[in-house]
């Protein structure tokens, strides 16, 4: 909920305070900007503060964000906490998986479990704040007010995980052959198969209500239900993903996951009827919904074995998510956004054939007797 809450809560921060367009998407860059540096900065600082203080400090971004936005009109302290709520992101999304990950190596059950809790929070926020402000647009604050309370909730709970020595520091042999990981085959394959996700991921979710508004292929009005649609059957595949991967072998439903991530994504994108296109927006969400979490899941032996591995494959994989919307604003706004969501079919190709690839070099690490 703290994560994803600032976009639901831009449009009432910007009629609030006047904004223009422009700086308002300069401060949705700024909270990208902030996770991608956290991402990895928040997995070099332990080695010098420990586990627990530093997501301690940066857990603590959320509250302060949030505070600064309810008492301070001064825009470049707006500017301000986007940047520090996306700080807060990153370093909490990077500790919850290295944690998950570290408990359970390798458990892809466990992993989609966890992202299906983000999905839970990405659709409750906005219900939240339709609910506070039907009425009254200006309520808006209150919301602000309640995430304030969730920021410093959330600061409280990580102070109460117990620290392990796992969690703190790393062993010698790690310490030793910290950067051995780029040597790894499968280092490159898992940060690729993530990079071109999040392309793909952020593009679809930052233009798709944008595209579907200008072309009128939807009614204004389920234009923007298709966020809600799309992050229900995120959570749903996620929960149906952590069952099957107990069930069935994890790259199979990676394999079919990268082809129902093409498949649904050409049936919304050239569809033109409202049927066909929202099965292609569940569809497309129900494919994705696990590949990031099984992807991380193939990458937990080196994630475990190299303290500064899983920072490095997030700080890369996180600049499909600051590259592509910007790829897609400057062809639409020269070709049109139609040509612009064009462009991801480029990257959800490259995706499926970083998912073959990536699955082709497990089989043959399986045949190997080789744990993965």
């Amino acid at each position: 909920m703290l994560a994803l809450s600032i976009g639901s809560l831009l449009p009432y921060i910007r009629d609030a305070r006047g904004l223009e367009y422009a700086f308002c998407g300069m401060i949705v860059s700024l909270h990208s900007v902030g996770n991608l540096i956290s991402s990895f900065a928040s997995g070099t600082l332990p080695a010098f503060l420990g586990r627990k203080k530093s997501i301690l400090l940066f857990n603590a971004f959320f509250a302060l964000s949030f505070f600064i936005i309810i008492f301070s009109d001064n825009n470049y302290m707006l500017a301000l906490s986007f940047f520090l709520t996306g700080m807060a992101r990153g370093a909490t999304s990077n500790f919850c998986n290295q944690s998950i990950n570290e408990l359970a190596p390798g458990k892809a059950s466990l992993l989609n479990g966890l992202h299906a809790m983000f999905a839970i929070g990405a659709f409750t926020f906005p219900l939240l704040l339709i609910a506070l402000t039907k009425n009254n647009p200006d309520n808006w604050i209150y919301a602000c007010y309640f995430m304030l309370i969730m920021g410093i909730l959330s600061w409280i709970m990580y102070f109460i995980i117990p620290n392990s020595e796992g969690f703190t520091t790393g062993t010698k042999k790690q310490t030793a052959s910290g950067f051995a990981f780029f040597k790894e085959p499968l280092f490159y394959l898992c940060t690729l198969t993530m990079f071109f996700y999040l392309c793909a991921e952020q593009g679809v979710i930052g233009w798709m209500i944008t595209y579907f508004k200008d072309t009128g292929l939807l009614p204004q009005s389920l234009s923007q239900a298709t966020a809600s649609v799309l992050w229900i059957m995120i959570l749903a595949g996620r929960l149906l993903t952590a069952w099957l991967s107990t069930k069935v072998q994890k790259e199979w439903l990676l394999l079919c996951m990268g082809f129902g991530l093409v498949a649904f994504f050409l049936l919304l994108l050239f569809s033109s009827t409202t049927p066909f296109i929202l099965i292609g927006i569940m569809g497309f969400g129900f494919s994705m919904a696990g590949l990031y979490p099984t992807t991380v899941s193939f990458a937990g032996s080196i994630i475990q074995k190299y303290t500064l591995a899983w920072s490095f494959i997030l700080t890369i994989a996180s600049l499909g998510a600051i590259i592509m919307p910007s790829i897609i604003g400057k062809i639409a706004e020269t070709a049109g956004i139609y040509y612009g969501m064009q462009s991801i079919i480029a990257v959800v190709i490259i995706d499926f054939i970083c998912v073959v690839l990536l699955v082709s070099y497990i089989r043959k690490l399986r045949k190997k007797n080789i744990p993965v």
